[in-house]
């Protein structure tokens, strides 16, 4: 055969082997498919005992073997230092290179034992390197120029193929995002509820970056507080708390200049935010991202990875952007409570001003014939009984009616003051005439009242029948929440700050967690037979004597309250 004969069918080799790599892009869109692919043909070509691809790791910068034919399995996956051995030196310096004796080479890095012929080229697309197609033999010599050459063809060829599936690739990746953008925009639209919001967007950022985990903090201004609202996984949401200022983290470089910072490996830095976490978990890298509204910072949205990772300009914005969506969903739901919360106001309102106007009917209807009630009891003329608990029942049953008279005349004539029915009583009167009242209704409740020393000489500057009457609502709510019978306690002291407090304890069965903020709003049932309006309006009461209603505590062994009035002069 002449030498002509030789080059062109070695020509034809080369333009075949190109041929079917070129073809394999558009006949595969797995990327490690066509690795696959390339590596058949180049130890088809060379006769080759192993090949391998290795691709350029941005995060790391090293090299890592992508794919394999003759080398042992563990050698998929293994990286190399850029520089190191001769696939290493041509990924850094961008030239092929061709050893027929490798034991005499000393850039040679040995991954398998016996090979004696190795040579390699640079993968490169746009003056890009990608990584580097290395060729070995377990011959001497078994490679020439020629086949350097050719397979310098093969990996410029092979970097072509792979660019453009990544790009198909990353265009098919980009249109599924602005897809699932799209979704979970229309989906955050839709919450009316705030944390509903912070479960969606950490949620829809773990699955679109494919982190481990991901974190939504929200910013408290008046405090300078960044506070942990939302925290998810692959397996849902995490329960943890975090609570930081922003000088003590990362999270406040990104929080004050309002941009995107990232770290590599978070180990390694004086990060003071989930600390043991960080640790526990074995996170790496982070992505933290502003959640703005209208210039001014509402929170922040926080990635994490468990391993090293550089995030690209893609990534980064995508999650800006699903920041910024949130952000708008985050202040259409606060806009939507703060409406509804102005709605129940009106209504509340509303019904006050019916019960109001109901009230004052209701108390011009009953003040003529309590009137009546009230001149037949004194024409009765029962004062000289010679029962003497009588005559003291009889005594409170005068001052009762007398109290009802003036809370009519209250309800008639709301907006008179009240600091004209005030005087200075007995704490210990006070207690002692409504122990006296209660006593029939403590009995058949199974009720055991029992009240600490007071001593006479703590006074309080009150009107006696208002004070009553806040007590009273007070330890009926305590009998209801009692069916079984219990025990009721009624402390007082004097405290030095010129202060009196009344403690009421009972061993009922406590108020509702869901409802223990809400106790004293207006028209909430919260006990068994309804306490809603009774504590409402003894704390009005309380306050009104310039003092406060407080629940202090309340669970399964019982509930307390402490009432506070000011001290007389």
């Amino acid at each position: 055969m002449h030498e002509s004969e030789e080059i062109d069918k070695s020509d034809r080799r080369a333009v075949d082997a190109l041929y079917r790599i070129s073809a394999l892009a558009g006949s595969e869109s797995d990327p490690q498919v066509v690795l696959g692919g390339i590596l058949d043909e180049v130890m088809r070509i060379f006769s080759a005992s192993s090949a391998s691809i290795c691709l350029l790791n941005a995060d790391s910068d090293r090299l890592i073997i992508e794919m394999q034919r003759g080398l042992p399995k563990s050698s998929k996956g293994l990286e190399l230092p850029l520089g190191v051995g001769i696939t290493g030196w041509v990924a850094l310096h961008g030239e092929p290179f061709l050893s027929g004796k490798v034991d005499q080479e000393e850039k040679y890095y040995e991954v398998e034992k016996g090979i004696r012929s190795e040579m390699a080229a640079p993968m490169r697309e746009g003056g890009r390197i990608l990584g580097a197609l290395n060729v070995d033999s377990l011959e001497e010599g078994a490679f020439d120029e020629d086949d350097l050459r050719l397979l310098v063809l093969m990996a410029n060829e092979a970097g072509r193929v792979l660019e453009s599936m990544w790009m198909i690739q990353q265009l098919r990746r980009k249109a599924d995002q602005l897809q699932t953008m799209v979704l979970v925009g229309q989906d955050m639209a839709g919450k009316r509820k705030v944390e509903e919001v912070l479960q969606t967007i950490t949620r829809e950022a773990l699955l679109l970056l494919d982190c481990r985990l991901s974190a939504l903090f929200l910013y408290d201004d008046e405090k300078d507080l960044l506070k942990l609202h939302s925290l998810q996984d692959a397996d849902g949401a995490r329960a943890y708390e975090e609570t930081l200022k922003p000088s003590e983290s990362i999270l406040g470089t990104s929080l004050r200049g309002n941009r995107q910072v990232q770290a590599r490996d978070i180990l390694r830095t004086e990060e003071h935010h989930f600390v043991k976490l960080i640790r526990d978990e074995n996170l790496h890298s982070m992505l933290v991202t502003p959640v703005v509204y209208e210039e001014k910072p509402i929170g922040l949205l926080s990635l994490y990875m468990d391993r090293h990772h550089r995030f690209n300009d893609d990534e980064r914005m995508i999650v800006r952007a699903l920041a910024d969506l949130g952000a708008i969903a985050i202040e259409n739901a606060n806009l939507y409570a703060r409406v509804f919360d102005s709605e129940e106001s009106m209504r509340k309102s509303e019904r006050l001003t019916t019960l109001g106007t109901l009230a004052a009917e209701i108390a011009h209807e009953i003040r003529n014939p309590l009137m009546v009630v009230r001149l037949l009891f004194d024409s009765l003329d029962l004062e000289d009984l010679n029962d003497e608990k009588k005559n003291k029942d009889l005594s409170v049953i005068a001052e009762k009616l007398d109290h009802l008279n003036q809370i009519a005349g209250r309800i008639l004539d709301f907006g008179k003051s009240r600091e004209s029915f005030r005087k200075d009583f007995a704490l210990r009167e006070i207690l002692d005439d409504l122990a006296l009242l209660l006593r029939l209704k403590l009995e058949q409740s199974h009720v055991r009242l029992s009240m600490n020393e007071i001593p006479r000489d703590v006074m309080v500057y009150v009107d006696k029948g208002q004070l009553q009457q806040a007590l009273l609502n007070l330890i009926l709510n305590a009998l209801a929440a009692m069916p079984e019978g219990g025990d009721l306690l009624i402390e007082a002291s004097r405290e030095r700050e010129g202060k009196v407090h009344i403690l009421v304890k009972d061993t009922g069965f406590g108020i509702p967690d869901d409802l223990s903020d809400r106790i004293f709003e207006s028209f909430l049932s919260g006990r068994a037979e309804g306490a809603g309006l009774g504590l409402a309006i003894s704390k009005r009461i309380l306050r009104g004597h310039d003092g406060d209603l407080e629940l202090v505590e309340s669970g399964s062994k019982g509930t307390v309250f402490r009432l506070t009035l000011p001290a007389p002069g």
